[in-house]
């Protein structure tokens, strides 16, 4: 079997993740939640096991339960960002048709004023 692991420094591996391999990753962890291997906030034991096994057989790239909780928590870590930017409160929406997010040219302005100030303050500091 191969993995999808490139060698980082001596035992420490980091697993390589492209668009597919997510894609494989997030429907099978989706399979596992809805048969109750999740029953609050973390996947039990068994639930971990059926993943590292039927990502394995579908991909043939082998990976350690510490490898897929680092992908759930940086999948969970930028869905927890998107919800955030797409949300409400930040006064931005989503178009379905282009697949962007909207924001109201107002919205825009205020940011640019906001990031020009931000880059104009490290100048001033060094006056």
């Amino acid at each position: 079997m191969s993995t999808s692991a490139v060698e980082v420094s001596g035992d420490k591996v980091k697993a390589m993740w492209d668009k597919r391999l997510t894609e494989i990753f997030c429907d099978i962890c989706i399979k596992e939640i809805l048969k109750g291997n999740r029953p609050d906030t973390h996947f039990t034991k068994d639930g971990w096991l059926k993943i590292m096994t039927n990502l394995e057989k579908e991909t043939g790239k082998r990976f350690s339960q510490r490898q897929l909780k680092n992908r759930w928590d940086a999948l969970k870590k930028e869905w927890k960002a998107w919800k955030k930017l797409k949300g409400e409160d930040t006064g931005l929406g989503w178009n379905p048709i282009k697949r962007t997010v909207d924001a109201s040219d107002d919205w825009l302005c205020l940011k640019l004023k906001n990031f020009e100030l931000q880059a104009l303050i490290p100048n001033l500091k060094g006056s």
